[in-house]
């Protein structure tokens, strides 16, 4: 795993520090959803709903319309300023998924990006809100001296996960079919890695057959393929 920090040049694809190697193919690009983002990471409905009990007590308490005034201020610059935030930071990062790796480049003033090889993947999950977006935690298996900070992933870090932390594709749009694609590349990825070594020692030895989507709320190993549907149905 490896992270720039500042001084990003981008390449010349959007997102991704310079070009792909031959033989390495650019499957997802994309961006959080602005308002998920708010929502999920900036609590921009608690923030609200805060406020707005403040002003209930404001005016329960009979402190007069000077108060309630000052607090509906403050409840406007608050939630103005969360939104303005997420709406930046959203704009400033986009997550890139290659046939063997994921990329996030993010950041409004200090940009960063973070290259995740698909080698040191252990598991991937999905969780899925109402309008179509998602979230995509990645839980790692680091080398001995990697070091991955959750304050330096935030927001793009899952949640509570702070000794080890795991990068996440957060209020990614259409969730489910990002998901798919990114089960897809592990499964193909574990299998090419055995099957590249089997391929010096016998030429002709078969290919691993692909795997399925992975399913809603599932974990997917990057060692093994993920259940088909039907499997996980079953």
């Amino acid at each position: 795993m490896s992270g720039h920090h500042g001084g990003f040049v981008e390449g010349p694809i959007p997102g991704l520090p310079g070009p792909l190697p031959a033989g390495e193919r650019l499957l997802w690009q994309g961006s959080p959803d602005w308002w998920r983002l708010a929502v999920s990471a900036f609590h921009l409905r608690a923030v609200g709903l805060w406020f707005a009990l403040l002003a209930l007590w404001s005016l329960a308490s009979g402190e007069g319309l000077r108060a309630l005034l000052g607090t509906l201020v403050s409840a406007v610059l608050a939630v103005g300023l969360l939104a303005f935030l997420a709406r930046a930071m959203a704009r400033a990062t986009i997550y890139s998924i290659t046939s063997r790796r994921v990329v996030m480049r993010y950041g409004v003033a200090l940009e960063k990006c973070i290259n995740i090889p698909f080698r040191i993947v252990r598991s991937a999950g999905l969780r899925t809100y109402a309008d179509g977006t998602g979230d995509l935690p990645l839980a790692l298996e680091l080398r001995k001296g990697d070091r991955l900070g959750w304050a330096m992933l935030w927001p793009h870090a899952r949640p509570w996960k702070l000794v080890r932390p795991e990068p996440m594709l957060r209020a990614v749009p259409d969730a489910r079919r990002v998901a798919a694609i990114l089960a897809r590349a592990l499964a193909e990825a574990a299998a090419a890695a055995p099957a590249a070594v089997a391929e010096d020692l016998v030429p002709e030895a078969p290919a691993s057959p692909d795997a399925g989507p992975m399913p809603d709320g599932a974990g997917l190993a990057a060692g093994r393929p993920a259940p088909r549907p039907e499997a996980a149905a079953a």
